[in-house]
């Protein structure tokens, strides 16, 4: 299934930014703010009789599809379509944020600063973006859409957690979704643990 969102900065009174499909004209109008997101959720077996086992997963074409040893994303993405298949039932929401949601060009870019020495959020910070740009907005409304009011996430990351539980969803376990390193990410997610909040239980 195919899903598309379109959200503006989170308000500063907490209220919800949210739009579904049918603002798309007046979100795409000139001086307009609001992004635009799409996501394909791909569900397997009775997701109704208990809480899913539930993983959003942002693309990333250079792990995902190149194979690019520099993050985790292609192993943690063969991991959760591994663990769902095993339970005989969940969601994989595949979520296109490329580079933490600054886009391919950019987050090339941002490789490029690596090979000179700055780590995954120097890098996106010295091209003037947060280091993490997903507010995970889509997803929460992907799963109400399909009915689902309590899951288990996999996911290391607790901004995921937070997301599905301000959107009214219940995270009942939070699943590690934690891979083995290669050389070459070491670095990589030591940087998630340490400067954005993942969790890993043997780092």
């Amino acid at each position: 299934m195919g899903f598309e969102g379109h959200f503006a900065p989170e308000p500063a009174n907490g209220g919800s930014a949210a739009r579904d499909g049918a603002s798309q004209d007046a979100a795409e109008a000139p001086g307009n703010d609001r992004r635009k997101e799409e996501a394909v959720a791909l569900v397997l077996g009775d997701i109704h009789s208990a809480p899913p086992l539930v993983r959003i997963h942002s693309q990333c074409l250079t792990g995902d599809v190149f194979g690019s040893l520099r993050c985790d994303c292609r192993q943690q993405l063969e991991m959760a379509l591994s663990m769902i298949a095993q339970a005989g039932a969940g969601v994989l929401v595949y979520e296109m944020q490329e580079g933490r949601g600054i886009g391919l060009m950019a987050k090339l870019q941002a490789y490029g600063l690596q090979d000179q020495g700055l780590d995954t959020v120097q890098a996106n910070e010295k091209l003037g973006f947060k280091a993490d740009h997903r507010e995970f907005q889509l997803p929460a409304e992907v799963l109400k859409a399909l009915g689902l009011r309590e899951v288990r996430l996999l996911s290391n990351n607790p901004q995921k957690v937070a997301a599905l539980e301000s959107a009214g969803i219940k995270v009942v376990e939070r699943v590690p979704a934690e891979v083995e390193p290669h050389a070459a990410s070491e670095r990589y997610l030591n940087t998630k643990k340490e400067k954005l909040g993942h969790l890993f239980s043997d780092r």
